[in-house]
């Protein structure tokens, strides 16, 4: 990885529908250079995927938090396992502080919130421990 490397990966994160002509421009790189790296960094595993960032609400999620769980250590594999597939669980990780597993859900209103964090996600066999603190307002998705 070189600097150039970084440069077209922060381009890409901009927009990852950004010609790569554009992108090349911003590098001082013929297109086709820019191109060859690209296809390395995706063989490598730097770029892992594409993906499009939504605007929760204009989908209908009126309700968002951040999770925090503390969870029995033998259970930790199990929990995370469900977690990932539910549907509203959006964002997940684990960590290490104040929680060992965090995670992003959306629902549509407070109530559906309320019934995926206490039912859904305080349900699951080995949750001890529920932290939540509703989003308010996103200020930045990364970019």
């Amino acid at each position: 990885m070189d600097e150039k490397d970084y440069k077209i990966i922060a381009g890409l994160q901009k927009g990852a529908r950004t010609p790569l002509r554009k992108i090349s421009k911003q590098v001082h790189m013929s297109e086709s250079a820019v191109r060859k790296r690209v296809k390395r960094l995706e063989r490598e595993g730097v770029i892992e995927r594409y993906t499009v960032v939504a605007d929760p609400s204009k989908l209908g999620y009126n309700a968002m938090a951040v999770v925090g769980l503390d969870v029995v250590p033998e259970k930790h594999q199990e929990v995370i396992e469900k977690l990932t597939k539910l549907e509203e669980v959006k964002k997940l990780a684990t960590a290490a502080g104040e929680h060992i597993i965090t995670g992003e859900v959306w629902a549509h209103d407070n109530k559906e919130l309320a019934d995926i964090v206490i039912r859904k996600i305080g349900g699951i066999v080995g949750v001890t421990k529920v932290r939540t603190s509703v989003i308010l307002e996103r200020i930045k998705d990364m970019r």
